[in-house]
């Protein structure tokens, strides 16, 4: 019988400090991992406000390049064209796609088309006129 409550304790014993050991996190460590993700947000908003930025610019001047190739193409195929022809190669709203000086070109060499995005003061050109 002694052996027996013998036993039982240190069953008891070896439970609780199990329990013990399955606390969890303490406060300190739970404050420093807040601590932590609250830097690494603050690095990351400017980089990614960044990377949204250049990627407007990006769509701007492939919306201009698609242009002024298309627009070239035709004046080489003897079509002609016109101002209104640019606006598919902008999105609505966001992109928009004009030639340099409202100016329609008629020949291969004066082809300057300027994209610019909205909200965005950096106008992307392309052709061979610019």
């Amino acid at each position: 019988m002694k052996a027996t409550i013998h036993r039982y304790l240190q069953a008891s014993r070896q439970r609780q400090e199990d329990d013990r050991s399955d606390r969890g996190f303490s406060l300190i460590e739970l404050i420093v991992v807040v601590a932590i993700l609250g830097i690494l947000v603050a690095i990351a908003i400017p980089v990614f406000t960044s990377i949204d930025h250049n990627a407007k610019i990006n769509s701007a001047k492939a919306s201009a390049q698609n242009a002024a190739t298309s627009v070239a193409a035709a004046i080489a195929n003897g079509e002609t064209v016109a101002a209104d022809d640019l606006a598919k190669f902008g999105e609505s709203g966001k992109i928009t796609v004009v030639f340099k000086d409202d100016e329609v070109p008629t020949s291969i060499a004066e082809v300057c088309v300027v994209g610019s995005y909205s909200g965005i003061a950096e106008t992307q050109s392309a052709g061979p006129g610019c």
